[in-house]
């Protein structure tokens, strides 16, 4: 499938695909698809001699929402947007466990930490870390798992994933990291067939003086029943 097949919006300054999983955004260094690769064949120029820039990342098996600038001026409009706070974005993830409230806000600095067992991952670090903040709001419980709408403040690594695995204390389903312990290694674990449940779900970016970018990823098939508690 070709990216301009996943695209959700576009205009002469944008580009939003939906980015399927399982397709990384910068090129893997074992070589491999990724969707740098894609756009430097031209996919997304759409008759335009310069290619979009992605102005932002999402994990390999995460899906939904990537945002694109198609010439300097947006790329410098949007760079100012995401470091001022004002692009929000929300995010679907099913965890394994149950909660006991129904909304909330994680507050945990994070930092990286790699050992030659269990590769890197992010960890929780109050002393080292850099400020990550998630709200949170349950959607959904079924048979010991929960559906969340999950909206970062901040736009940390994995920051979503180890905010669900260690503030919430819950990993999010399929979650090939955050779901075995810190000092476990790669492959401890038997992970469910539909991957991740993580979904890039929601992206509103301000662009004065135009409308703003608002736009929604359709929730992907993996999510099963979860669709059924969609509002």
């Amino acid at each position: 499938m070709s990216l301009e097949q996943q695209i959700l919006f576009v205009d002469g300054a944008t580009i939003v695909i939906d980015k399927p999983a399982g397709l990384a955004v910068d090129a893997p260094r074992g070589g491999g698809d990724s969707v740098e690769a894609r756009v430097g064949l031209g996919e997304l120029n759409l008759g335009f001699r310069r290619p979009p820039v992605a102005m932002h990342r999402l994990d390999r098996d995460t899906s939904g929402c990537l945002l694109f600038a198609r010439n300097p001026k947006a790329r410098a409009q949007y760079q100012q947007a995401f470091e001022g706070g004002a692009v929000r974005k929300a995010y679907l993830a099913v965890i394994d466990g149950t909660l006991g409230a129904d909304e909330g806000t994680i507050d945990l600095p994070v930092a990286k930490f790699s050992t030659a067992r269990g590769g890197w991952r992010m960890v929780v670090d109050p002393a080292a870390g850099k400020a990550a903040r998630t709200h949170w709001k349950r959607l959904g419980e079924a048979e010991g798992q929960t559906l969340l709408e999950l909206r970062p403040e901040t736009g940390r690594t994995h920051q979503l994933r180890v905010h669900a695995a260690r503030g919430l204390g819950a990993a999010i389903v399929g979650d090939p990291v955050y779901s075995r312990a810190d000092d476990a290694p790669l492959g401890a674990m038997q992970l469910p067939d539909s991957g991740m449940l993580l979904h890039a779900w929601r992206l509103f970016v301000p662009r004065d003086p135009k409308e703003p970018v608002d736009v929604i990823a359709p929730v992907p098939d993996r999510f099963g029943r979860w669709l059924d508690f969609l509002p």
